[in-house]
């Protein structure tokens, strides 16, 4: 089997093993599981590459006792384990590590956070088989699930991701695209792409592609490409062409009737999103209270179209030609409606001087009090 690396910052002399793995995993774990998790993380703070085959032949195990005791550690969230598209695995993550519930948790069973565990491999498929390079990091250098942010990949992992010939040839093609050399940073940057978004090297090579046709090259624009696309669950290139389609009829149609050149905010496009999914308004709805907005405003245009877009939808709006009949209605009621402010003042004044007093009678009045 290929070498797995292990990568921390902490140094080769002494190994630490957090107090709660003791108070916690210890007791419920055999010596099989307890000697591979404490090896692991022996060559794991020593930087040492280690394989299964290594860890058998050292405890003098098969690979099939490794992999199950691997197994038990990630089915207790202290370890995850991920396989590539070859069911070879690829990757282990050391995990945040959390204190026991104490309510209702029978003694003989392992205290184990809630874990989504990776399929066990195929019965056809050899635990022997040749694996592909293999980084394992810690949970510090990973954002909590279900965010979008691109981790702080130290130099020892964008080393083992540059080692693969696949990511060479990643290198390679995004350097053609931008027709310059690529920075570390842009390289972390095709690294989360892979580890984060999980995305292939052919949806790497479009979503280049896609950014480059548009005139951008900054990766920060492309990354915000890239999470916009994994958040619409898009894997593969054919996927990603369907969604551009659409994406950029509608929003960059959008942005370009409010006089926005630049790229669309996340904010920006859940408005597009609710106008046209959620409402259901049609594109020449949308592009006629952009308009009105435009002639109203040039501040806050995005919130001043949602609020007419709000009210026809209110009002049942299904089509430009219902937009008349509505327009009539409301200059009806504002005529309707009594007026304020200075004109208001000025009216009751004009009122006053125009009533027809008899001022004798008042003054007869006044006095026979």
């Amino acid at each position: 089997m290929s070498t797995i690396t292990l990568i921390d910052d902490g140094g080769a002399d002494s190994t630490v093993v957090s107090n709660l793995f003791i108070d916690n995993y210890m007791k419920d774990a055999n010596d099989a599981q307890l000697k591979i998790y404490l090896y692991l993380l022996r060559m794991f703070q020593a930087h040492i590459g280690v394989s299964v085959s290594d860890i058998a032949d050292r405890f003098n195990h098969t690979e099939k006792d490794v992999m199950r005791a691997l197994r038990y550690w990630e089915k207790c969230g202290v370890l995850t384990l991920e396989f590539g598209s070859d069911r070879d695995l690829c990757r282990i993550r050391f995990n945040e590590l959390v204190p026991a519930r104490t309510d209702a948790v029978p003694a003989s069973k392992p205290v184990c956070p809630e874990t989504v565990s990776l399929p066990e491999a195929p019965a056809s498929v050899p635990l022997s088989a040749p694996a592909a390079s293999v980084a394992v990091i810690s949970h510090q250098t990973v954002p909590a699930a279900g965010a979008w942010e691109k981790p702080a990949y130290t130099l020892d992992e964008l080393k083992i991701f540059g080692q693969s010939e696949s990511t060479a040839q990643l290198f390679f093609i995004a350097e053609q695209y931008l027709g310059r050399p690529l920075s570390e940073a842009d390289m972390r940057s095709i690294l989360f792409f892979v580890d984060r978004l999980h995305f292939s090297d052919d949806l790497i090579d479009y979503l280049l592609q896609y950014c480059v046709e548009r005139g951008k090259k900054e990766f920060r624009y492309i990354e915000k490409v890239a999470v916009g696309w994994a958040q619409s669950g898009i894997s593969t290139p054919e996927e990603a062409k369907e969604h551009a389609a659409r994406y950029d009829k509608t929003v960059y149609g959008v942005m370009n009737a409010l006089g926005k050149p630049n790229m669309p905010t996340q904010s920006e496009v859940a408005y597009i999103r609710r106008w046209t999914e959620s409402w259901g308004f049609g594109m020449d709805i949308v592009l006629e209270a952009c308009r009105r907005t435009v002639l109203a405003t040039d501040r806050n245009r995005f919130s001043y179209a949602d609020s007419i877009l709000s009210a026809w939808y209110a009002a049942g709006v299904h089509h430009l030609s219902d937009l008349p009949a509505l327009d009539a209605s409301r200059q009806k009621e504002k005529a309707r409606t009594p007026k304020s402010g200075r004109s208001s003042t000025i009216a009751e004044y004009n009122r006053f001087m125009h009533n027809n007093y008899d001022l004798d009678a008042l003054e007869k009045e006044l006095l026979k009090r």
